[in-house]
């Protein structure tokens, strides 16, 4: 139940020759103790304990990008005050931002622009009824902006001018 012999012994008649192999062909001895560690000895150590998480600082990436954009432009890294910056983001904000009224008809006027062409082109017929309904629907939508905001200036009114006390009146 041995291994072989790695020489071969020449027979009886020959010489013996003295056998000189490099260390590539030496047998190689396995470790005494096996290299797997038993599970008791890997949880014990530091292998199953997570890292606390550390939350970086997170960027402001709309600054970021206009920083950049300065640096195209100019070459220059400038650092700018961000008091201007929020001002000047507000007034944008308020313009950009239309009444839900105005914004309305200005869907009307794109559906009637978009009928005139589709006639024009001899399509008049397919689109008339949906966009004819379109249309119906955002007047019924600003009849209803209109009457919240009546509501909301005769409670300002009431608010502010109090009809039901006759002695206000008389002062």
């Amino acid at each position: 139940g041995d291994a072989l012999p790695l020489q071969s012994f020449p027979p009886s008649s020959k010489q013996p020759v003295p056998a000189s192999c490099p260390a590539a062909c030496q047998p190689r001895r396995l470790p005494a103790r096996p290299l797997l560690r038993p599970a008791n000895v890997c949880q014990a150590g530091d292998a199953y304990t997570r890292e606390k998480f550390k939350p970086q600082p997170t960027r402001d990436l709309e600054k970021e990008k206009r920083r950049l954009q300065n640096i195209l432009a100019t070459g220059k890294d400038e650092v700018e005050n961000e008091v201007e910056q929020v001002f000047v983001q507000k007034k944008e904000e308020e313009i950009a931002e239309p009444d839900g009224f105005e914004e309305l008809m200005n869907e009307i006027q794109e559906r009637r622009e978009f009928l005139t062409e589709m006639e024009a082109l001899g399509q008049g017929r397919k689109y008339q009824g949906i966009i004819l309904a379109e249309i119906s629907q955002k007047l019924h939508e600003m009849e209803i902006i209109d009457k919240k905001r009546s509501e909301e200036m005769r409670n300002i009114m009431t608010k502010a001018f109090p009809v039901g006390n006759k002695s206000n009146l008389q002062d």
